[in-house]
């Protein structure tokens, strides 16, 4: 027996103990050997388990990602890996401190391990929000299940000590043999494909070929975004406003381009999400506001009332120093505060209500007005809204462009525009199309219109001669049809 236990084979136990001092030693050996098995299973979790979440961690996870791989490829059979990652997680731990975010990961697990439930599948915790499952046997179809499962199984709002906090995943797949057949070709496929999902607002993403070049542009994309403000690459496209009723004011909202030395005009879609990621968004809002405040000043100048509407991300939000900078920019330019409206998405506030919320009063209280954008795409709900310090809601242009041929779309606007003006709430439409739809908005009054019907996005120097010639800056009255449009 003493021999075996030597070797690390604790199986073996030792003859019951007699009443005598063979049967002493016997009974102390037992004890000996009870609290080696006890301090190696102890070594064994510390190795191979995460001791926050118990479940596997990194290096067992690689263990029996070898192993699958192996056993699949002796039988010519299929497997899935799985990585997963929790939205905005940082923004918890900062805001509500790291014993609610592992909280948070403990009930991410429970959740996780609800769905993948066979003995031959395998939970990990990689490491800070990061999950990665195992499943053998298994083809990409059956991964998107699962994967969709799972993401089923996290909407639903947890309450972490008093606290309801909302948690959105992305997941990564990618398929051994399809995909690659060594498991660190698979992790970092799964990898990047977790990251397209994330980039792209997908929640779950299969692994693509095409995301090869795309990382690497993506790394690339990333450096040079760091140089467009210092090298002067971004420019400002402003398109108008048009309120639907009589007044001499003029409207337009400030949109960001990137005018790359060699890839050209970069769209807004393709460098903002990036800037977001990083928090170079920060540097490019503070360039945005400083044109954009100095232009209105200089349009006010020449004698036209205009007023600039200006986009703000959910990192901008949890800037404490943003009220302070914009008030600075508002004096050096002479400017009035109730000129400018600052745009939110929902899902900006909601990412760190607090926060959020506590920026937005500083910011109404300069006196400029405040916006949420693309409503009806988010979580909230106007009983919500009710509580929070802003001026206007623009339609979400998905419903707005819908009008035409989907009657569900219209009873979701005129419902919207009734009870935000209920609520003493200025509505604007995004996604003006057609003249159908501008009539329709006009009939079920919505305050304000914006779209490529109306006009396409105009550089600065453009702005004077449109408001000059478009029929659309004079007043509307409600009977009016059949204007002409200038863009």
């Amino acid at each position: 027996v003493a021999r075996r236990i030597a070797a690390g084979n604790y199986s073996t136990v030792p003859a019951t103990p007699r009443a005598d001092e063979i049967g002493a030693l016997a009974s102390a050996f037992r004890t000996m050997q009870e609290g080696l098995i006890a301090r190696e299973s102890r070594i064994m979790d510390l190795a191979y388990r995460d001791t926050l979440t118990a479940l596997p961690n990194r290096a067992l996870y690689s263990e029996r990602l070898d192993q699958a791989i192996e056993a699949a490829a002796r039988v010519d059979s299929a497997l899935a890996v799985l990585l997963m990652d929790l939205d905005h997680f940082k923004d918890v731990n900062d805001s509500l401190g790291h014993p609610i975010g592992d909280m948070l990961l403990c009930e991410v697990s429970a959740r996780v391990q609800s769905v993948v439930r066979r003995s031959t599948e395998t939970v990990a915790r990689l490491g800070g929000d990061e999950f990665a499952i195992l499943l053998p046997d298994a083809t990409v179809a059956d991964a998107k299940q699962i994967a969709a499962e799972i993401m089923h199984a996290l909407e639903a709002p947890m309450t972490l000590d008093g606290h309801l906090v909302d948690v959105r995943a992305s997941i990564g797949i990618a398929a051994f043999p399809a995909h690659g057949r060594e498991s660190a070709t698979l992790l970092r496929r799964a990898d990047v494909a977790m990251y397209a999902a994330k980039r792209k607002n997908l929640g779950v993403a299969v692994w693509d070929d095409d995301y090869d070049q795309h990382s690497s542009d993506r790394l690339s994309l990333m450096s040079d975004l760091r140089q467009a403000v210092d090298n002067d690459e971004l420019t400002l496209v402003y398109q108008p406003k048009v309120p639907l009723g009589s007044t001499s004011e003029n409207y337009v909202e400030a949109l960001v381009r990137w005018r790359h030395p060699t890839r050209g005009v970069v769209p807004p879609l393709e460098f903002i999400p990036f800037a977001e990621q990083t928090g170079y968004i920060r540097a490019i809002t503070q360039w945005v506001l400083a044109h954009a405040v100095a232009q209105c000043a200089a349009w006010r100048a020449e004698g036209l009332a205009m007023n600039v509407s200006i986009n703000l991300s959910a990192r901008d939000l949890m800037d404490p120093e943003l009220p302070e900078r914009f008030a600075l920019m508002l004096q050096q330019n002479f400017c009035a505060a109730r000129w400018f409206t600052l745009e939110i998405t929902e899902s900006a506030i909601l990412d760190d209500p607090a926060h959020a919320i506590e920026n937005l009063k500083r910011l109404n209280a300069l006196g400029c007005r405040l916006a949420i954008d693309d409503y009806g795409t988010g979580y909230s709900s106007l009983a919500y809204l009710r509580h929070l310090p802003v001026h206007e809601l623009k339609i979400d242009k998905t419903f707005v462009i819908g009008m035409a041929h989907d009657r569900s779309d219209v009873v979701i606007v005129r419902s919207t525009i009734d009870l935000a003006h209920n609520m003493g709430l200025a509505v604007v439409a995004e996604g003006v199309e057609d003249e159908a739809t501008f009539d329709r908005l006009r009939a079920l009054g919505c305050d304000m219109v914006q779209g490529y019907w109306l006009s396409r996005p105009l550089g600065a120097a453009e702005i004077p001669a449109w408001i000059r010639g478009s029929a659309w800056t004079r007043s509307l009255p409600v009977e009016a049809k059949g204007l002409l449009r200038v863009v």
